[in-house]
């Protein structure tokens, strides 16, 4: 048993507990993230986590699975390639779906050999890193359903792992776009939901980011643009960074403009 199947299972039993009486007109309701509805972000999560899952159970069955989602990635086409991949489920039957997969697949991510590799799309990794990549995605994906329905959320130190992903992703945000890597890596100083204080890197660095780890989250997973917080930011490489850093794989995205994402003026 390790801490991150936990997290995940947590932080999904979080966004379900947001859900579980919407109706399925509003499952159909766009998101500002990119007009998504709530049935394409859950359905987004759904298969994802079962794709993770699959990487676990029967590598030659993901590889096969990835040969058809790999080029909708690539060129964009992910939605219609989930759509048909979901056969129909939508409203409240996929969000009870996506629910009874992720108690299972959590379960079964916890009675594995968290140094275990397995596949993915890039490179290989460890069956911690991507039980961890799930947690981030579902709270990533989850904020724009807490934004359309109006509610705040409250965090929990489970967001440790995805203040780890951001930090240990500071040069793939750069790779991922071509560009050298700037050093030293700038100090990180987060205020965790607890009160904790995280830190990562030299603390006599100039190059800094200050602030609360939500701030924080929300920049490296690009649910905020980084002036809609109250990240503390000192020097250029830590600027530069923060405008545009990315902690998931895939081609590079661009944050929200400022003042895009955000709670709705009513609730679902």
């Amino acid at each position: 048993m390790f801490q991150q199947p936990i997290d995940f299972k947590e932080e999904s039993e979080a966004l379900y507990r947001l859900l579980k009486n919407i109706s399925d007109d509003h499952m159909a309701r766009p998101t500002a993230f990119k007009g998504w509805t709530v049935n394409n972000i859950i359905g987004h999560l759904h298969m994802w986590n079962w794709a993770a899952d699959l990487s676990l159970c029967d590598r030659e069955a993901f590889t096969d699975f990835y040969v058809k989602a790999g080029p909708a990635v690539q060129n964009n086409d992910l939605r219609n390639f989930e759509t048909k991949w979901l056969d129909g489920l939508t409203g409240r039957d996929l969000l009870e779906t996506w629910r009874q997969f992720y108690l299972e697949a959590a379960d079964r991510f916890a009675a594995a050999d968290p140094k275990f590799r397995v596949k993915w799309g890039g490179p290989e990794m460890s069956v911690r890193s991507s039980v961890t990549a799930r947690l981030m995605e579902t709270w990533a994906h989850g904020q724009a359903l807490y934004d359309l329905m109006n509610e705040e959320r409250v965090d929990h130190d489970r967001i440790k792992n995805i203040a780890v992903l951001g930090v240990n992703t500071f040069g793939w945000t750069f790779i991922n776009r071509k560009l050298d890597i700037p050093k030293p890596a700038p100090y990180v100083r987060l205020q965790a939901p607890s009160g904790r204080v995280w830190e990562w890197n030299d603390p006599e660095n100039a190059d800094r980011v200050e602030g609360s780890a939500t701030d924080f989250c929300q920049v490296v997973t690009q649910t905020r643009n980084v002036a809609d917080t109250d990240l503390k930011i000192s020097g250029d490489i830590a600027r530069r960074w923060m405008a545009f850093a990315q902690c998931f794989a895939g081609p590079p995205e661009d944050p929200p403009l400022s003042g895009i994402r955000g709670r709705t003026d009513q609730s679902l």
